[in-house]
């Protein structure tokens, strides 16, 4: 490993260890954001563009180094700023968050892994080539695929990085809502197991394919019409 990768490796584990030294995990529970949402309610009335801007580039620091907390942030976003701007704010800072995971990824491990594995590899590689957008679309889409294994894992295949950034964008903004929006009832929830009910990760999932399966029913339709004409 040459002097930067170390660096930045250095520097990330230095990032979480001071996280978990300074009790991150216990500050981003859900139990701890219940019961200091009055309190952040009257800071964020008080200065909304300071708190709106501190709550960002918490989130993106975050999802950029891949800790635990992003759903629970996301409940306080519905919770202090509302549908709207709480929507906004998270989409941005999300897919920010998710990109710079999928960089480091890149940076840090690509090059090794095709390198090891490269004919293992090669078939998912054309096919990320081919068909990437659709296939991370459809995993954004849905939430029962780890939000951090998906930056991390797509960071190891060929995938360009804006094509990531724009899809992952697209992709997640549904269930941005969908999480915002509960956050907006925060006092009344008990966890977050009561927001995505089976009947709502079923949608999520059929929404999911139906990209893939639109891409295939277009080539079936144009490889029948092009033998029909031969």
């Amino acid at each position: 490993m040459d002097k930067k990768k170390l660096l930045i490796v250095v520097a990330i584990v230095a990032a979480i260890g001071a996280w978990v030294g300074f009790g991150g995990a216990d500050f981003l529970s859900f139990e701890n954001i219940k019961a200091q949402q009055a309190q952040w309610q009257t800071l964020y009335e008080s200065n909304p563009l300071l708190v709106v801007g501190v709550y960002f580039a918490v989130y993106v620091l975050v999802t950029g180094l891949s800790l635990p907390g992003a759903a629970v942030m996301t409940l306080l976003a519905g919770a202090l700023f509302g549908v709207v701007i709480g929507t906004l704010v998270v989409s941005f800072a999300s897919t920010i968050g998710a990109t710079i995971a999928f960089l480091v990824a890149r940076y840090l491990a690509r090059d090794a892994v095709q390198n090891k594995f490269s004919d293992q590899l090669n078939l998912i590689n054309q096919g990320i080539e081919k068909e990437g957008a659709f296939y991370l679309f459809s995993l954004r889409l849905v939430p029962l695929f780890p939000f951090f294994l998906i930056n991390i894992v797509m960071g190891l295949t060929p995938i360009k990085v804006w094509q990531f950034y724009w899809v992952s964008q697209v992709g997640m903004f549904a269930g941005t809502i969908v999480y915002v929006n509960a956050g907006t009832q925060l006092a009344a929830l008990d966890s977050l197991k009561g927001i995505l009910s089976p009947e709502l990760l079923i949608s999520f999932s059929l929404l999911g394919l139906l990209p893939l399966v639109a891409k295939k029913v277009v080539e079936f339709m144009r490889r029948r019409t092009a033998n029909e004409h031969v």
